[in-house]
């Protein structure tokens, strides 16, 4: 199992890389940098890629609308060679809110969207031919009678590092798990609860790796959450941290009826609960939506307590399945987050 983490870079993005590196020195193996609405991940990962030698540096996610599929195919080619073979591609729809609100893109078909985008990033880092795609939402070149009609196939000019870039998607839905079953190399899902991940996804994922092509080898899945570890009750209270971010998520991410993490809140067997978040959220009662969140939520997407509950929690990860552990580290009482990296290494 290898650890990940994601950056967190409010309180300014060269200090929060220099933490990576601090980091990558205490064993970390993998850093996901997101991109939602504020700078782009590109430029970020880029200067991580300068600062670093050995860490992996993956991207979670880059949306797929807001770039055509060569320009993915670039960007990540791009980030591969300045990293020395070291950049992971994570793709994700995002949501209407921020794709339509924000990039002004109509939120359409993401299974369909995602599968052709794969396929397009595949088909330019091997270089093998001039790039020639015919899909449903893709067609390479563009047709005459859809622009000038001078149009022609090429091959990206640059060589790239590697002709297979790992390919990760974000996925939540059933439709869209199975897809990544299939064709991803890994799986980034959100809100994991390892006791219950089987019960929800793996009808989903056994469908799609039902059609998986061996050459693609086993699905990664990278699951985690909030790591902090010492004694006494006030290390178990720091679940805390997550309640605002689960309430923001279950409540305030989409419509009534058109938000993906309630109904997954539901699925894991929170029902009436997702239902009150939500209602409270979307009057904008958010300390109310906040205070329903239910403690089991808070526990089962955690690591939080003494060395001992923590390392149950890896082993129930690595129970369900995930190839790598996803920690935020939270230092206290002299710690820091690379020796906190240094111990959950030591676990796994």
């Amino acid at each position: 199992m290898k650890i990940t983490t994601m950056m967190g870079y409010a309180g300014g993005f060269k200090q929060a890389a220099r933490d990576v590196a601090d980091m990558e020195s205490a064993g970390l193996d993998l850093v996901w940098v997101a991109e939602a609405y504020g700078f782009d991940s590109p430029s970020l990962m880029g200067y991580l890629a300068a600062l670093t030698t050995r860490v992996e540096i993956g991207a979670a996610i880059l949306p797929i609308y807001t770039r055509t599929p060569t320009l993915i195919a670039m960007t990540a080619a791009g980030l591969d060679a300045l990293s020395d073979g070291r950049f992971s591609l994570g793709l994700g729809a995002s949501g209407p809110q921020v794709i339509e609100g924000f990039h002004g893109v109509p939120y359409t078909n993401p299974i369909g969207r995602t599968r052709e985008i794969v396929e397009i990033c595949r088909d330019v880092w091997k270089r093998e031919a001039p790039l020639v795609h015919d899909g449903k939402n893709f067609t390479l070149p563009l047709p005459a009678e859809r622009g000038t009609g001078l149009g022609k196939p090429l091959k990206i000019i640059a060589h790239p590092v590697r002709s297979e870039i790992p390919v990760w998607i974000a996925s939540l839905g059933e439709k869209n798990v199975a897809l990544t079953a299939e064709i991803a190399d890994g799986w980034l899902p959100i809100l994991f609860i390892p006791e219950r991940a089987k019960e929800v996804w793996g009808g989903s994922l056994a469908a799609g790796a039902a059609k998986r092509h061996a050459s693609l080898g086993e699905l990664m899945i990278n699951a985690g959450g909030l790591l902090a570890i010492g004694e006494g009750d006030d290390v178990i209270a720091l679940r805390e941290f997550q309640r605002p971010m689960v309430a923001l998520y279950v409540g305030g991410m989409g419509a009534k009826g058109k938000n993906f993490y309630n109904e997954l809140a539901v699925r894991y067997g929170f029902e009436k609960e997702a239902e009150i978040i939500q209602d409270l959220y979307l009057s904008g009662n958010k300390k109310e939506a906040e205070a329903a969140v239910p403690d089991a939520f808070l526990e089962l997407t955690t690591l939080c307590g003494p060395k001992n509950y923590v390392q149950e929690r890896v082993d129930a990860f690595r129970a369900a399945g995930v190839t790598h552990l996803q920690v935020h580290p939270i230092p206290q009482n002299g710690q820091s987050a690379a020796s906190l990296i240094e111990t959950v290494k030591e676990m796994v």
